[in-house]
């Protein structure tokens, strides 16, 4: 049986000489795996079709809900290259490929989060540093996976609170929380809460619209990857990758 699809590369797993299990995020049915024959061979027939990034039409033959079925046919529609030729952007985007990886069970179709990944590559791509699209991504990928944080009030009362507390997944009042520890839980800003809720509740079409400043950009993008990191029970290699990079270049 053949099936054709859009995807976007997310890695490639080295099989033998010259095979690969290639991981794939598709528009019609969620992350696959497929194998294929030789794309590690200088003559290759995928060329660089396979790279990072890439967004791909593609064409896969096995039997239906076939755990590995094979590439057959890869085609460049946009090969993001920029993407991985700076390393800041490259380390950006890795980022977001593997919590979302790791989120997002494989075989289940979310067109929507597809499509809006496309875009992030796409502003990525003109405007690496501009954080507002991996922020708003990482917010809709979380609402998909169903980890989404409560930040608009106490999960419990509805009062108003500000501190966001990570086993509840969400912002208790200092009725609520019970512990009265003044240094529990993670604190926000009046600000990033609007932020999140700006960013949650717009169409990805209206994100133009969101000038956020640097210090609350910031704070947001710090409690969403811990958010993650806790909902993973473990660090992401490529955040670890980036901590290992700082601290060499703040080293005399």
């Amino acid at each position: 049986m053949r099936f054709s699809a859009e995807g976007i590369v997310f890695k490639g797993l080295p099989l033998g000489e010259a095979d690969m299990i290639m991981t794939i995020f598709t528009r019609q049915k969620g992350f696959v795996r497929a194998f294929a024959k030789s794309p590690r061979k200088t003559k290759s027939r995928f060329g660089s079709a396979l790279e990072p990034f890439s967004y791909i039409r593609l064409s896969l033959w096995g039997k239906e809900n076939a755990e590995l079925p094979r590439l057959i046919q890869a085609d460049i529609v946009h090969p993001f290259q920029k993407l991985r030729e700076e390393l800041k952007c490259f380390l950006r985007v890795s980022e977001i490929f593997e919590m979302t990886f790791m989120l997002i069970p494989e075989h289940v179709r979310q067109e929507r989060l597809f499509d809006i990944l496309l875009d992030t590559l796409r502003m990525q791509e003109q405007d690496c540093m501009n954080p507002k699209a991996i922020l708003c991504y990482k917010i809709k990928m979380l609402a998909a996976a169903g980890f989404m944080p409560r930040l608009n009030g106490c999960a419990r009362c509805a009062g108003t609170g500000r501190r966001f507390y990570f086993r509840e997944g969400s912002i208790l009042c200092d009725n609520c929380s019970g512990n009265g520890n003044p240094i529990s839980g993670f604190e926000l800003s009046p600000g990033a809460i609007k932020l999140f809720e700006t960013l949650r509740l717009w169409d990805w079409s209206k994100l133009n619209r969101v000038v956020p400043s640097d210090g609350l950009a910031r704070e947001l993008g710090m409690l969403l990857d811990l958010h993650i990191r806790y909902r993973l029970e473990k660090g992401l290699k490529t955040r670890d990758f980036i901590e290992n990079i700082k601290t060499k270049a703040a080293m005399p």
